[in-house]
């Protein structure tokens, strides 16, 4: 066993497994702990889609991108809100990062792709350039294939091990403690994830995902419990990212991701309670959950007998039957004309049927006016329009942003990954990436892709400046062993 430790990285998702790999790469002894039992992470269980600007798979389609366009972009999705030289930094190490990953053995086609479950090249979110890359085996494959370059370095995990703190001395990180065993390192890099699966600092940091009440759920992975907020706290480093994160809109009986809750139907129409449609159903949540908010904070999801009957068996929420479940518990409206519908949502009747005449005079033949929504569904691979809403009986069902993705507040970090101190100095021997290295993930979540691509790109820049900072350090660190199991 290794006595001496270059670098310590806390958590084995996406961010800390590049952090991990990159930091080897630059001939540093590496230890990951990770609080699970397995690697992964929320890396694991999503699409596993990475946003990134001038790739070879863009070239391979004959996409002209590039950093620049990109970081444009993101600025302006983001109101100019964050830190342009971070993101800047980010923008220009995401796409040869990509090009790692594929080094690695991540599989992307230069093929155009209709959707985060179909590999290659993706409309992430509003960009008007393409910049989503799906791989092939989604999220699992991306952490399958760093997985195997950690076995190729030799790097150790140990699993099941919490850290409980870090080691600080004379201003510098110097090693963790974990089951009450102190381990020294030159460097240390935070990657444990966010914090969606504690409830308390999901109550002080982001507020706004509990405005859901009832109907909220969390899909991060279970490891994501904050720690790297209570590290920050310990340690006196800078928190941003307060009060921002990532909601996805979902009817309020929703309890699972997409691929197990299953799909709405694609003849359906939000209105909001004066009883007018009000956005694209199938706009990117890169915007979908802010426009949602800007109604009062829910809309009703509309459809008929016709869609409920044709939803595909076998998912969770979205079934024939659950659908017909929710109408017997009374959260799901049903009635036997529009008129009906209007009066039992509150809407006014005569502005909820006008809309649905204008929606079936539209859609059903291949053309929205007023939402464009057409364009989006031809992006997404679509095939054929969507029927009428005209099928007694009709159904109304709230819908708001009640699904907790991913959580933006964390240790501040600049350009190198390296956490910042309240001053705004950087902390020496401490790096972050992903979810608890905050600034890169802001008001605006741009599209599917962000947060994968934003743990992967920093935890490889953490990784690879917390490799060189142990190298030209002036100071060794001290020698301690470990045991474990």
């Amino acid at each position: 066993m290794t006595e001496h430790w270059d670098v310590v990285v806390i958590g084995g998702g996406g961010a800390g497994l590049a952090a991990a790999v990159s930091a080897a790469e630059e001939g540093a002894s590496v230890l990951l702990f990770e609080s699970e039992t397995e690697l992964g992470g929320s890396t694991a269980l999503s699409a596993g889609i990475f946003t990134a600007a001038g790739t070879s798979v863009q070239a391979g389609l004959g996409v002209d991108d590039s950093a620049e366009k990109f970081f444009q972009h993101y600025m302006d999705l983001n109101q100019w809100m964050l830190s342009p030289g971070l993101i800047r930094a980010f923008c220009e190490n995401a796409g040869p990062t990509l090009e790692w990953l594929i080094g690695l053995g991540v599989e992307i086609p230069a093929a155009i792709s209709g959707n985060a479950h179909q590999p290659g090249l993706a409309q992430a979110g509003v960009e008007d350039v393409w910049r989503g890359h799906v791989p092939k085996d989604q999220g699992y494959g991306l952490i399958q294939v760093l997985d195997k370059a950690r076995r190729k370095h030799g790097i150790e995990v140990i699993f099941g091990t919490r850290v409980q703190k870090l080691i600080e001395e004379d201003g510098r990180v110097v090693g963790v403690v974990a089951d009450d065993i102190e381990v020294r390192a030159g460097a240390v890099v935070v990657a444990s994830g966010g914090f969606a699966q504690d409830p308390g600092l999901v109550a002080r940091h982001f507020p706004d995902a509990n405005k859901a009440g009832d109907a909220l759920f969390v899909v991060a992975a279970e490891g994501s419990r904050g720690d790297h907020l209570r590290f920050a706290e310990n340690l006196g480093a800078s928190v941003a990212g307060d009060g921002w994160g990532l909601m996805l809109p979902t009817v309020y009986f929703q309890r699972f991701h997409h691929w197990q809750a299953g799909f709405p139907p694609k003849s359906r129409i939000y209105v909001n309670q004066d009883g007018r449609r009000f956005m694209d159903e199938d706009s990117s949540y890169a915007v979908s959950t802010g426009i949602i908010d800007h109604q009062g904070g829910y809309g009703w999801m509309i459809f008929d007998e016709n869609a409920r009957v044709n939803l595909a068996p076998g998912y969770a929420d979205w079934n024939p039957e659950r659908v017909e479940e929710e109408v017997a518990a009374g959260g799901t409206i049903r009635a036997d004309t529009i008129e009906d519908l209007a009066v039992a949502t509150g809407v006014p009747v005569a502005t909820l049927a006008q809309t649905l005449r204008r929606w079936n005079d539209q859609l059903p033949s291949g053309h929205d006016d007023d939402f464009l929504r057409h364009r989006t569904l031809r992006n997404k691979g679509a095939v054929g329009n969507p029927d009428p809403i005209a099928t007694a009986p009709f159904y109304a069902a709230k819908i708001l942003p009640a699904e907790l993705v991913c959580t933006h507040a964390g240790m501040e970090i600049n350009t190198d990954a390296a956490v910042l101190g309240s001053t705004g100095v950087p902390i020496e021997g401490l790096y972050a990436a992903g979810e608890a290295g905050a600034g890169i993930l802001g008001l605006r979540y741009v599209g599917g892709g962000n947060a994968v691509a934003n743990a992967l790109t920093m935890g490889r820049v953490a990784g690879r400046n917390a490799a060189n900072y142990t190298r030209t350090s002036a100071e060794s660190a001290p020698v301690h062993s470990i045991a474990h199991s």
